[in-house]
């Protein structure tokens, strides 16, 4: 016999349920990382359900994905065994579904206890094929969703073949008779909602008489939301736990980033003034660009990069009580940060609590981040201010977030001292304070704050000169053409230069 009923045939019920993180190279690209060993979680033998069985989202949430998998099960104990002989302690194989709530996700650190360890959420089945009639370099695994094709993988393809999975496990811990490893999904595992159905089934394409697990089928319904907050974490969700259930940005419709700007427009953005910046904005019809009230630890700060967005709620106090400690939005936020972003905090201009402090500030300059804006204080700020990273902030005060706000979300639009700001935006700061510029006109507004830089540089010369400013400031048409025939001169010789570069001007603490 090469297959036989799966999930309530299973030889004994597992002691334990060992899911691997990353391994297929799709899922790697899709996540935009490759881990460099296998890493695990456990799930527990309580999550196991069978082909037919529901699968609950709980009310109020909306995160539920599937993940198509290949599943081992351990047909005689293994420890320490080599990948050569690791496959022969494997009895069968067979599909199975690895759901995860992920608005139960941010708080599990990782281990996915109450993400995926929910009753019923790991369905196999509904055929068990036997091992020893399979190559495991072989094996394909697929899921439809409601009956289109969504996920596709072989084990041709794996990161870690099966026999370096066992044989890593099989070092730390004894697998017992009746274990079950879940092997990683391939890409394309997304979110599903109650009503609809989702399929998984594993087999051998390229062998005679094509081995099949059958398809294992789960329906989504509507579950209790029943979560105490006095008791432990309750569900929350945010932009990047969207991005990664649904598989992409463009899949959970979310706004897509813009890619790191161009080494050559940060110069330019470095080199040009804040005002200069806000002068050209204003031309193209965008006042409502600059983050009021806030001001740079350090004078003489200068501050370029794309925006990372952090949102403090008001302060209530069941709801710091249930977001506000562990591993909450602002503490992802400054973990999550990459080179060249600027942390931007919704604050609600409240200054009477600060919205970091030093050791996250110390987080943001490990990370590579480009700087912090918020609207609100800032804790430890003499710290702070000798820490090589840009901070813009409405001041100091001592107080921590509980006095004045709820950490709640990130990666979304949020307010900063009155001006909008998405992801992806870029941010600019100096000495007359910080705005916000759309992406798409960044090289456009650059060039001509330059450019203006240069003619203000030549007035200004002027009138040092003596010359008054009536028809010179803004030029009059004689001026206009004294203007261009005097660069025309020198640009035989030397560019005008222009205020920026001058050495009064010069940036001091610029990352």
């Amino acid at each position: 016999m090469s297959t036989a009923p799966a999930h309530g045939s299973l030889p004994i019920t597992p002691g334990k349920i060992i899911a691997v993180h990353i391994s297929h190279e799709s899922r790697a690209a899709q996540r935009g990382r490759r881990p460099a060993a296998p890493s695990y979680f456990f799930k527990p033998s309580s999550s196991l359900g069978a082909s037919g069985d529901a699968v609950e989202r709980p009310e109020g949430t909306e995160l539920l994905a599937f993940e198509g998998e290949i599943a081992l099960v351990i047909g005689s104990p293994a420890r320490s065994v080599s990948p050569a002989e690791a496959w022969s302690h494997v009895a069968w194989v067979t599909a199975s579904n690895d759901w995860g709530l992920y608005d139960l996700r941010a708080n599990d650190k990782g281990s996915n206890v109450r993400n995926k360890g929910r009753d019923g959420y790991t369905p196999v089945g509904p055929q068990l094929i036997d091992a020893r009639a399979v190559d495991p370099t072989a094996l394909r695994v697929r899921t439809w969703l409601n009956g289109e094709l969504v996920q596709e993988g072989e084990t041709v393809d794996l990161i870690f073949p099966f026999s370096q999975i066992i044989a890593d496990l099989s070092q730390h811990l004894t697998l017992e008779t009746g274990d079950i490893i879940l092997t990683g999904t391939p890409a394309g595992a997304s979110v599903a909602a109650p009503g609809d159905i989702v399929e998984v089934e594993v087999d051998a394409p390229n062998m005679i008489g094509g081995l099949s697990s059958g398809k294992l089928t789960s329906r989504v319904i509507d579950g209790p939301g029943d979560f105490d907050p006095a008791i432990g974490s309750l569900p929350s969700v945010d932009d990047l736990q969207r991005e990664e259930a649904w598989g992409s940005r463009e899949a959970a419709r979310l706004p897509v980033a813009v890619p790191a700007f161009s080494p050559e427009l940060r110069d330019k953005l470095l080199k040009t003034p804040v005002a200069g910046l806000s002068q050209q904005l204003r031309k193209r019809g965008l006042d409502n660009v600059s983050i009021d009230g806030v001001r740079a630890t350090r004078q003489g700060t200068k501050l370029v990069g794309v925006a990372k967005t952090l949102r403090f709620v008001p302060n209530r106090e069941d709801l710091f009580r249930s977001h506000g400690g562990g591993y909450n939005a602002q503490k992802r936020a400054f973990d999550a940060v990459r080179e060249g972003e600027v942390i931007v905090i919704e604050a609600r201009g409240e200054r009477g609590s600060g919205t970091l402090g030093d050791v996250l500030a110390l987080r943001a300059l490990a990370r590579g981040a480009a700087g912090v804006v918020t609207d609100g204080g800032v804790r430890d700020y003499a710290t702070v201010a000798g820490i090589d990273l840009p901070v813009f902030s409405q001041g100091p005060h001592p107080a921590v977030l509980g006095r004045k706000h709820v950490p709640w979300d990130t990666d979304l639009t949020i307010a900063c001292g009155g001006a909008t700001v998405q992801p992806g935006d870029i941010i600019v700061g100096d000495d007359d304070g910080v705005i916000v510029i759309p992406p798409a006109i960044a090289e456009e507004v650059a060039d001509a704050a330059l450019a203006q830089e240069i003619e203000d540089a030549w007035i200004a010369e002027q009138v040092a000169a003596g010359h008054p400013v009536d028809g010179l400031f803004p030029m009059n048409a004689q001026w206009r053409a004294k203007y261009e025939a005097a660069a025309i001169d020198s640009s035989a010789a030397e560019p005008p230069r222009s205020r920026s570069s001058s050495p009064r001007a010069t940036i001091a603490g610029t990352r």
